[in-house]
């Protein structure tokens, strides 16, 4: 397999941190013990566990007003490829790549597996995209997609959603995740009944294209582009939208396109209680769908809703797909989705130390503060070492972005990839 980074750089700069992490793993271990708890068995579910990176993650983004591109950025999914490797290199937590068409697509998709073979990556759900128009597109997306009043609109987004799973078949992807911008800005714009009975038929028709052991998981999003509805502006849209097309459809939840301070954790319930929780997008936001580092802003919040999927482990049908999205303004995309996937891994590894025994009888007891106390001791619990070591043992850095700028790998594509303007604006 491949290495981008160099093992020399990554073993100095792991042995450099050997001695300490074998103390603190040690001392963690004693204290965990005394509560019952294996560290090595942590450390197994934690080094097995792993979360796709999105394709258009290790770019630059922006905002609606301006994007200030960084050095090296990729050029083409191959080079997307490239950076996916690196990140999965030193967190050995991100073992796929979640591609966008057509942003990623490629005339020879046969090379394009091959490549991720090489790199030691596999291909995560495919996204669509109609919530823009492309070059030479036959219709405009300006007024909606698949819910469009104009039919040949509804059918293009549909057969561009149909050519989504055929490109996914052929790289090993087994999801269809779609999330549409469709809705109204001014009151009276459109009907709502008429325009969601209208997704609802699109949907129905790329349901059908599903092959028999793929999902397609539908996205919620209160606002944004459209500010004063959306078509599938919450949850409960979005588990209508389930329940209608199947067992094959799934709700998408992504942290940040939910109301401020909406109980995110107990959504996460609710859909994992009646088997529609299809998977997540991680990241995490202070005002809207702000597509921050992961853990950076609320990482309670993001312990607690893996709370919710630890205590649903091991039921039936239960097997949520785990996939980053965020938007890289300031930093080093690969340094913040590192960061990420190891915020993930953190909130997982303090989820897999709560008492679960204990907390069922303080809520039995209605104790609430014990209940509570439950739940803080185990994400107040410092992890680092059981995240470290499980890197360590899977060939991975002990400290990540350490090693990644030791390695100098953002020098050396800055001097392979031509600089990109600065102008104009977008998100992505």
């Amino acid at each position: 397999m491949e290495q981008m980074i160099d093992s020399g750089v990554l073993s100095a700069e792991n042995d450099k941190r050997a001695k300490d992490l074998e103390a603190d793993y040690a001392a963690l271990g004693e204290k965990l013990a005394r509560n019952g708890v294996n560290i090595d068995d942590v450390t197994a579910k934690v080094a097995a566990y792993g979360v796709a990176v999105p394709s258009w993650g290790v770019g630059t983004g922006g905002t609606r007003f301006a994007r200030f591109p960084g050095s090296g950025e990729p050029r083409h999914i191959f080079d997307k490829l490239e950076d996916c490797a690196v990140i999965q290199q030193l967190t050995r937590a991100t073992p796929t790549v979640s591609l966008h068409i057509p942003w990623d697509k490629v005339d020879d998709l046969t090379e394009l597996k091959e490549r991720g073979t090489a790199l030691g990556l596999g291909f995560d759900a495919m996204n669509s995209n109609t919530f823009q128009d492309q070059d030479g597109q036959d219709h405009s997306y300006k007024y909606g997609s698949l819910s469009h009043t104009d039919a040949a609109t509804r059918q293009q987004a549909i057969d561009h959603n149909i050519e989504c799973i055929e490109i996914g078949k052929a790289l090993g992807s087994k999801a269809l995740t779609v999330w549409i911008g469709d809705g109204s800005n001014f009151p009276g714009q459109s009907h709502f009944t008429k325009q969601f009975e209208r997704y609802l038929d699109a949907m129905k028709s790329i349901y059908a294209a599903l092959p028999d052991d793929w999902r397609i998981f539908s996205e919620h999003k209160i606002f944004e582009p459209a500010f004063y509805s959306t078509v599938v502006q919450d949850w409960g849209t979005n588990y209508l939208i389930a329940k209608e097309l199947g067992p094959k459809a799934f709700c998408l939840v992504d942290l940040g396109h939910h109301a401020p301070n909406v109980n995110i954790e107990m959504i996460v319930a609710r859909l994992i209680q009646f088997g529609k929780l299809g998977g997540f997008h991680f990241n995490d936001s202070k005002y809207g769908d702000d597509d921050l580092d992961t853990g950076s802003i609320d990482p309670f919040r993001l312990f607690l809703v893996f709370n919710e999927l630890v205590d649903a482990e091991g039921a039936e049908n239960f097997n949520p797909a785990h996939m980053l999205d965020q938007s890289h303004n300031v930093t080093d995309p690969i340094e913040s989705l590192m960061r990420s996937a190891v915020e993930v891994t953190r909130a997982y590894a303090q989820a897999l130390l709560v008492d679960r025994a204990a907390l069922s009888a303080y809520q039995q007891e209605n104790d609430p503060m014990m209940a509570s106390e439950t739940l803080k001791d185990a994400f107040r619990t410092d992890v680092g070492p059981i995240l470290a070591m499980a890197r360590k043992n899977a060939g991975g850095a002990v400290a990540p972005i350490a090693a990644y700028r030791a390695a100098g790998y953002r020098r050396k594509v800055s001097g392979e990839r031509p600089a990109v303007s600065g102008a104009g604006g977008g998100i992505v």
